[in-house]
């Protein structure tokens, strides 16, 4: 069968799973029953346990479904202490589904696999060893991909149950009550965690600073909480931000930025209180450095910042730039340290930020985001999840999430060496053209159609090419030529779901 999209889907799966093919972007009003966690009624004065054997031998049982969250990012320790008990106590057949995978999981995950330990993965994305394991056909059944503000809706809808979530969290009392603001190894918010933490059966907390009780303010509640573990070190802290907060001075990185700068200027939604969502890596920091500089030439002001926060974002938020910042995470020390000091920096969860089936996301209420790809196509589709190979090297994040706002603009060089970004298809559907407005590369930019306003709005800045969108392809194709038609077998290692929770696309095997 075919989707909206044109992707070919696995008919099999698609009736093994009970899964419907993407249709729009419009997600519609549903009335929507939310589901509970069951609850083990916790009377007691402590629920510190000695050791993760202990806590995993009174919790986890074959077939299970368990979860963790990705704040540490690549200083996480929580993940593998944990998977190394779980596979040395012969556990079977798990459902694995964290918010994330980052690289530092992936050699305990393959082990897992091969172990018979893992047999089902959901997440968010997946890169490295790990991504190109399953890619070869590695895993038995084939990976779920979802964004954030999907997995929140999944997990209040019960399409993921989660039996037990192990959280790693920088403090926490001998009840539960935790956030992530002090400690030895803080990062902030924990807004992808808390959803885990409300809903899954059994919650344990693992931390390396015990705090006397009652331990406030309290992100995790021990209304939630089963069990806590007291560790050696949950994480590195200089590893959270490891490559996320890059400042750029690669002149096309520089270039591609200030274009995007005077997109947003020039763009019918830069006025007193427009909001905004930038992302980290060195282009977006660089954008947020122009922007900041654009609003104090024009005096103008924002409403809030949201998402995957940096220190920029909140220099704006101290200096009087920004009035709120939305954040579900941090990726910074410095981004980590102002939501302690800060009250105008809110915690939010994973459902508020995003979730499609809510009486109201943050993302609904966007006037502008900058996104990244690996691919974009004649038709505006975005590829975040696999490489020019065909090889699972990326995540959905909070790409088509984010991609509801009122301008949504994708930020990416022509070409990456030799490889073409602009393509005629891509290789993998995540975010459809329908939620893409305007491309920006170093050689111009291109404005999708269906936006005449934007072409009427931008369509002679000055400094500014304007290119359709299929010259820019037949320009980045003149610079590298035509690659090979990649080569799959007809098996599906994944599918990534749209995040109302249909299937926008399936990735195939690669061929070795």
């Amino acid at each position: 069968m075919k989707n909206s999209v044109n992707r070919e889907l696995p008919d099999d799966l698609m009736k093994k799973l009970n899964y419907e093919g993407f249709k729009t972007t419009d997600i519609g009003h549903p009335d929507i029953q939310r589901v509970a966690p069951k609850v083990h009624v916790t009377t007691g004065n402590d629920k510190v346990v000695d050791s993760i054997k202990q806590v995993v031998q009174k919790t986890v049982r074959n077939g299970m479904t368990i979860s963790f969250h990705h704040h540490f990012r690549n200083g996480d320790f929580v993940f593998n202490k944990v998977m190394r008990v779980i596979i040395d106590a012969g556990i079977q057949n798990l459902t694995l589904a964290p918010s994330s995978l980052t690289g530092v999981m992936n050699d305990i995950v393959i082990e897992a696999i091969k172990k018979g330990t893992i047999t089902n993965i959901t997440s968010s994305g997946m890169r490295g060893s790990l991504g190109d394991f399953v890619s070869h056909g590695g895993l038995k059944n084939p990976v779920i991909f979802r964004s954030h503000g999907n997995r929140a809706r999944a997990i209040e809808h019960g399409d993921i149950k989660i039996d037990v979530a192990f959280l790693g969290v920088p403090n926490a009392d001998r009840l539960g009550n935790a956030n992530g603001m002090a400690g030895k190894a803080v990062f902030g918010s924990l807004g992808y965690a808390l959803m885990d933490a409300q809903y899954a059966d059994r919650v344990v907390l693992l931390t390396d600073h015990l705090m006397p009780y009652p331990n406030t303010p309290a992100s995790i509640k021990q209304t939630q909480v089963d069990y806590v573990v007291k560790v050696d070190q949950v994480g590195d802290p200089d590893k959270i931000g490891s490559g996320a907060t890059r400042f750029t001075k690669d002149p096309k990185e520089l270039k591609i930025a200030s274009m995007v700068n005077d997109v947003i200027v020039h763009s019918p939604y830069f006025k007193d209180g427009f909001s905004f969502q930038t992302g980290s890596g060195g282009a977006a920091l660089a954008v947020t450095r122009y922007l900041r500089q654009a609003m104090l030439d024009n005096q103008i002001k924002a409403s809030f910042a949201l998402g995957g926060i940096t220190k920029p974002t909140t220099d704006l938020l101290a200096e009087g730039l920004v009035n709120r910042v939305m954040d579900v995470q941090d990726f910074d020390k410095g981004a980590a340290e102002s939501m302690h000091t800060n009250p105008n920096q809110q915690e939010i969860d994973a459902s508020w930020y995003a979730d499609p089936d809510n009486k109201g996301a943050m993302v609904d209420q966007l006037d502008v985001v900058i996104l990244s790809a690996l691919e974009i196509d004649t038709d505006f589709n975005v590829n975040v999840m696999t490489g020019s190979d065909g090889v699972i090297r990326g995540a959905v994040g909070g790409h088509q999430d984010a991609a509801t706002a009122k301008l949504t603009i994708i930020s990416a060089p022509l070409v990456r060496g030799r490889i073409a970004t602009v393509v005629p298809k891509v290789t993998t559907n995540v975010t459809p053209g329908d939620s893409v407005d305007v491309l920006v590369t170093e050689y111009g930019i291109a404005i999708n159609p269906k936006r005449t306003d934007l072409i009427k709005a931008l369509g002679h800045l000055p400094g500014v090419p304007v290119y359709s969108i299929q010259e820019l392809q037949k320009l980045a194709e003149e610079k590298v030529g035509q690659p090979k038609p990649l080569e799959f077998t007809d098996r599906t290692v994944a599918l990534v779901e749209y995040r109302d929770g249909t299937i926008i696309d399936a990735i195939h095997q690669v061929k070795d």
